[in-house]
């Protein structure tokens, strides 16, 4: 960590990282009207990382300041993920139903697969143009804009660097450690309540993924280990999360086929990789619980 970023601080730091990603947002706009490959997962990307800064680091802003933007960014997150979300669950299931065995009709199961994925990603599509076309998604832009122009910051934000994101990484995880204990806790036999506390702590895990990012600027390798660690976690539970929505779909798109085998073989599959990310679970914390992780002195 050269002379530069020791020198840097916090305030810097946290406007890098919203001025960045506010660009990332203003730079897709296009390339999501048109619907291009992926940019409707960059947009929500680019959503998630801008209202996660303003959330965890919102005491380096004078009080409320950030409050309206972090409520724009959840309501367009919310209007990209209705669309981002069924596209990731139609990959998943056609992917996987082309590899059901002969016996399963994973041709005849992948076909009717596609056919509801596409059906679903167009019934939502509209909601992403409207959305991009409102006064809402103009004045988040606007006022983005404005904080950067204007930052309102507090004394904190003249911190050194270093120490502050160390400190804010630190209690992000401590905020994962609580909620996947949590989860760990409930035990399989919970099933739906373990489902919602895996799902919360992979939110916290996402979050502190994002914080060890802001700080890989100023603090180099440690941080990117941070972030590396935080997003192996983010990663399992993600997949556990995963299977539990495809687990709901296929139970609702089964009613009425007449590929019910092949949707019951799909079904345990998801079953399984939920069983398989719980067990993974505990030896992947393990590796980001340390202590000594979020030292980025």
């Amino acid at each position: 960590m050269g002379a530069q970023n020791r020198s840097r601080t916090v305030g810097a730091a946290v406007l890098d990282r919203i001025g960045t990603q506010a660009a990332v947002l203003d730079a897709l706009d296009e390339a999501v009207r048109v619907d291009e490959p992926d940019a409707v997962h960059r947009m929500r990307v680019a959503c998630r990382r801008l209202r996660s800064a303003l959330r965890t680091f919102r005491r380096v802003f004078a009080a409320g300041a950030t409050d309206e933007l972090v409520t724009e960014l959840r309501w367009l997150g919310a209007a990209l993920g209705r669309a981002r979300d069924r596209e990731v669950l139609g990959e998943r299931l056609v992917a996987q139903a082309r590899e059901l065995p002969a016996a399963c009709g994973p041709d005849r199961v992948a076909g009717e697969l596609e056919r509801w994925s596409a059906e679903e990603y167009r019934r939502v599509w509209p909601e992403v143009v409207a959305a991009l076309d409102s006064p809402r998604r103009r004045a988040l832009g606007d006022g983005l804009a404005a904080l950067l122009a204007d930052p309102p910051l507090r004394g904190r934000a003249g911190r050194p660097a270093g120490p502050e994101l160390a400190r804010i990484a630190a209690r992000e995880q401590r905020r994962t450690a609580e909620r996947v204990r949590a989860a760990l806790a409930e035990g399989p036999a919970d099933g739906p309540a373990q489902d919602r506390a895996l799902h919360e702590a992979r939110k916290a895990a996402k979050r502190a993924r994002y914080a060890g990012e802001t700080a890989v600027p100023a603090v180099g390798r440690r941080a990117e280990r941070y972030v590396e660690r935080m997003k192996a976690v983010q990663e399992v539970l993600g997949e556990h999360q995963d299977a539990v929505v495809a687990e709901a779909a296929l139970r609702e798109q089964a009613e009425g086929s007449g590929e019910a085998f092949g949707y019951g073989v799909l079904y345990a599959w998801q079953l399984a990789a939920g069983a398989a990310a719980r067990r993974e679970l505990p030896a992947v914390w393990a590796g980001a619980s340390g202590r000594k992780l979020a030292r980025f002195g």
